[in-house]
């Protein structure tokens, strides 16, 4: 439930409702908007009947969240969630950030060199697996840690921010010292127990949707991650199976608005794993652009037919960069910039 509290409510009594809460065996999560304060209250809400806290000074109303996921919900929060990331970079303002790279890092020099070349075309963050959860068992899985150290180099080289997959619990600490965004992907996107891990993570979490889950698995899987704390949640809409064979997945366009609708989480949209096709990238990006999204996750690869892993959807430097000039225009039509 929310305790929406009054315009006049004091510092003290919100310290007070919010004690009496814990009391209660509840957890309760503070919201500062830009015109109202509430409170969401997590738990088992029945011992609050005989508890009511309309009573408490300084609250105006106690409303129910009917939607199973109540921390995501825009019922907790009106206000749009901006996630500011670091060096000035915000998502889920009028900013549209892309991030760009390889899908796996692969080499030291290649890294740099994309980075760079990503960089100049407008990319802010810089996208690289060092850990790759693979179909196949004898696919490239991976540097590690090496891999994670390239991409630290080509941060220090370009300025630009680290978005990589974090896939076991236990490798939480040795990612965190590299990643500035810390990648969930579609695989496990209902890996309860490391979602839990990356809610007690101070790191923003991109959450990618998974492959055959509904927009309310992909909001009930978030909320594990605010759930324990951890409220600077990115989610991302990277395509769908369907009976559609032509493309990799097929990527749900609606699904940008509908999660806008309903939660006030930033919105990403991955159109290179969404398409499997370089040649339908970018046309996928114009459409999540004039869909509202927030910011786009694109492959670029020097030389995908090099490639270690979806090279067909890689992107080269020049036609990224051809690729951010159109989207431009694009932003500037629906208010928004790149």
């Amino acid at each position: 439930m929310i305790i929406v509290l009054r315009p006049d409510a004091t510092q003290k009594q919100i310290d007070h409702i919010t004690e009496k809460v814990k009391k209660l065996g509840l957890k309760p999560w503070v919201s500062k908007g830009v015109e109202r304060t509430i409170i969401g209250v997590i738990g088992e809400e029945d011992v609050l009947r005989i508890q009511p806290l309309e009573v408490f000074a300084g609250v105006e109303k106690v409303m129910p969240i009917l939607t199973p996921y109540k921390l995501v919900s825009r019922d907790f929060k009106k206000d749009d969630t901006k996630i500011n990331i670091g060096s000035g970079v915000k998502v889920g303002g009028k900013k549209i950030v892309v991030m760009a790279g390889p899908c796996s890092v692969e080499d030291e020099k290649l890294l740099i060199t994309i980075a760079k070349k990503v960089k100049a075309a407008g990319a802010t963050v810089l996208r690289g697996g060092a850990f790759k959860p693979r179909t196949s068992p004898y696919s490239f899985q991976g540097l590690g840690e090496k891999g994670l150290k390239y991409l630290a180099r080509a941060k220090k080289e370009t300025g630009l921010l680290i978005v990589t997959e974090l896939m076991d619990t236990r490798d939480i600490k040795l990612v965190e010292k590299y990643a500035d965004i810390i990648q969930v992907g579609a695989r496990n996107m209902q890996n309860f127990n490391l979602l839990k891990t990356v809610g007690k993570s101070k790191k923003p979490v991109l959450l990618k949707r998974g492959m055959s889950s509904t927009v309310r698995e992909l909001l009930m899987s978030a909320e594990y991650i605010l759930s324990e704390g951890n409220f600077n949640v990115m989610l991302c809409e990277r395509g769908i199976r369907t009976f559609e064979d032509y493309t990799r997945f097929t990527l749900d366009i609606n699904a940008v608005p509908s999660i806008k609708s309903l939660s006030h989480l930033p919105v990403i949209v991955d159109p290179s794993h969404a398409t499997g096709r370089w040649g339908l990238v970018g046309p996928a990006s114009k459409a999540a652009v004039a869909a509202g999204c927030d910011g786009l996750l694109i492959e670029v690869h020097s030389s995908p037919e090099d490639a270690f892993s979806d090279g067909s959807q890689s992107l080269i430097p020049e036609n990224f960069s051809a690729l951010m000039r159109e989207l431009r225009k694009i932003a500037l039509a629906v208010d928004r910039k790149i």
